[in-house]
This record gives C-alpha cells, structure tokens and sequence, in this order.
C-alpha cells in the first residue's frame, strides 16, 4: 500500500499535534493533514485520502453535522470518529449518518493507532452495542407523535396542547428523543430521524 494519508479535524490544536505525533510514531510513512474545521478540511486538504479522522464536536458546525458534507467530498473515504464521548446513542447516529467506527479520546494511543490501522486495511472495528442492541431500542408511540409534531415545527406548547399533555411531560418527552438520537437539539433530532427515515 501506498503512504496512507490521512486527514485529521479536530478544532483542539493541542490535541491535534498529538495524535499527529503518535501516529506518526507508528506509522512514519503516514502522511498526516490537520484542519481546525469542516470549512478548512474541505478546502485545503487532497482528493487522494484514505481516511478522515473527525472530531464529533467541532466549533461551528459539528462533526455529526459535517458527516454528509464529508461523504460528498469523500464518498469512498472511510470517516473514523473522535470523542470524549461514548454513549450509545452519540454512537449509533454517527454510524447511521455513515462513520465507519468510533474511538473515545479516553483511548490509549496504541488503541487509537490499531483502530487507524483496521479501518486502513478494512477492518471496519465492531462496536460494542452498536449493532443488533441498540437496533433494539426505538421510540415509543407517544415520542413518535412528538417527533413528528417537533418535524412540523411546533413548539412544547403547541405539542402539549394538541396531544393534550401537560408542558412538563411534553419537555420529558422532547429530552428522551434528544436522547435516543445523541443530540443535542431539536433541529438535529428531526435530521437524525429523516436520516434513518423515521420521519418524510
């Protein structure tokens, strides 16, 4: 195989050099290209990418976010997320919006380097619960009706008038959706659920 090389966006400078560092340790062919964001990655880094290392919560526009806009870009580049996060939901959405695996910054590096080194060769890593457990998890009825009433653009008030809820059980039902998909706003929850068709 060619020098891998590889594009790395993380908006921590700091953390950035670092990783780069031990990567490059590891595999001293590599050819490692950084960006602080989506906007720089996509227009300073090469065509001929092998994988892209993405920060999950980037300034501006998110790495969860950015996912599509990387896939345009890339479409056969494999996308390797980066977090200090690891809940299952945050998981299974960066897998549905196409990542091919998922690493916590918690990692040792020569974790992180032996995941680069799986995804390089193929080997997509499999995540604990990513797959048949957390297909097994869905909304219910009642969080259906305030997803798609949320997709229609109504307010908590509106929702809880026309469902005849209370204010408070319609904001539990709004955080448990949130929750299901790993994100943090309504506007993201109605695109995690258009992803996964859920929702027209």
């Amino acid at each position: 195989m060619t020098a891998p090389r590889l594009l790395l966006i993380d908006d921590h400078a700091m953390f950035r050099t670092g990783l780069s560092l031990v990567i490059s340790s590891a595999i001293p062919a590599a050819l490692i290209f950084e960006a602080g964001s989506l906007d720089e990655a996509t227009s300073s880094a090469p065509d001929d990418l092998h994988l892209v290392l993405l920060d999950i919560r980037l300034t501006g526009l998110s790495g969860l976010e950015g996912l599509a806009l990387l896939k345009r870009k890339w479409p056969l580049v494999p996308v390797l997320m980066l977090s200090s996060q690891d809940e299952p939901e945050t998981v299974r959405l960066a897998l549905a919006r196409g990542a091919v695996g998922f690493v916590s910054k918690a990692e040792t590096g020569d974790k992180i380097v032996a995941t680069i080194h799986a995804v390089l060769k193929g080997n997509f890593p499999k995540l604990a619960g990513s797959a048949e457990n957390m297909t097994q998890k869905c909304l219910t009825a009642r969080q259906s009706e305030v997803l798609n009433l949320l997709h229609q653009g109504l307010s908590n008030k509106l929702i809880a008038r026309k469902l005849t809820l209370s204010d408070n059980t319609v904001r539990r039902h709004v955080q448990d959706i949130l929750q299901f998909f790993g994100v943090i706003s309504r506007a993201e929850a109605v695109f995690a659920a258009r992803q996964q068709s859920l929702i027209d």
